[in-house]
């Protein structure tokens, strides 16, 4: 579970003639920590908002929008041509230019860089997650994304087992995946939750590599310098009661 961020990145609309009525300026940013948000919302956003977190809140930064897999990105704009139709079933004539469009088209909500000529030389159109703001007059743009292990709410259980496991193999580079639990006594597998299992290990490491804060390469983990920096302030806000119970 993640903790997500929403930053205001742009905006494709006229914000001369249609400021913002809400306030925002750019870099403004919400988090949803896990258990509440921080920062303004617009309540003209806020349903969207909770529907693009949520999924980066469970899945993280692998979490990809439905469009992203479309190759129809990829193409370029196609005017109606019934002489193409023996060609592609439909009648569809490329044009083998960017189409430039007006200020204030509808078109510009496309994501950046899609039907291009010539298109994109990698899949990356629509590999940032975005919201757009209703009000298409302004249309202001935020980039959300999943930049941290939620320990906020109900997170908070997983996110201890997590940083107990950084500390504890912070200075064992190449420790295999499958030697994990045995840095663990059989009472703190079975009697601290969430209970420990091969499954479990495997679903921490996986958020724990996304976020960057070790790295996995043939089986075995590495904790990164950014995992070390983490897991000493994690040990830091602790009291002498709580290092002593996690044995760190």
């Amino acid at each position: 579970m993640f903790k997500v961020k929403a930053t205001l990145v742009g905006a494709l609309g006229d914000t001369e003639t249609y400021p913002c009525h809400f306030g925002y300026k750019m870099g403004d940013e919400i988090i949803w920590t896990g258990a509440e948000y921080k920062g303004r919302i617009c309540p003209g956003m806020l349903t969207m908002l909770a529907q693009k977190i949520e999924p980066l809140y469970n899945a993280g930064p692998r979490w990809r929008e439905s469009s992203y897999y479309l190759p129809f990105w990829y193409s370029t704009a196609s005017p109606i041509d019934p002489n193409q139709k023996k060609y592609d079933g439909i009648g569809f004539k490329p044009l083998l230019k960017t189409v430039e469009e007006p200020k204030m088209s509808m078109a510009n909500i496309r994501p950046p860089g899609s039907f291009n000529y010539p298109p994109a030389s990698e899949r990356n159109i629509g590999k940032d997650i975005t919201l757009v703001c209703p009000d298409y007059r302004t249309a202001l743009v935020f980039k959300i994304e999943a930049f941290d292990i939620a320990d906020d709410g109900d997170s908070v259980t997983y996110f201890r087992r997590m940083m107990v496991m950084l500390n504890r193999l912070k200075n064992k580079p190449g420790t295999p995946i499958d030697k994990i639990l045995d840095e663990f006594t059989k009472e703190e597998i079975e009697t601290i939750h969430p209970v420990l299992s091969p499954v479990m290990i495997q679903c921490l490491v996986e958020e724990l590599e996304l976020v960057g804060y070790l790295e996995i390469k043939d089986g075995k983990v590495t904790v990164t310098d950014k995992g070390k920096k983490k897991a000493e302030t994690f040990k830091a806000g602790l009291s002498k009661e709580e290092i002593k119970a996690l044995r760190i």
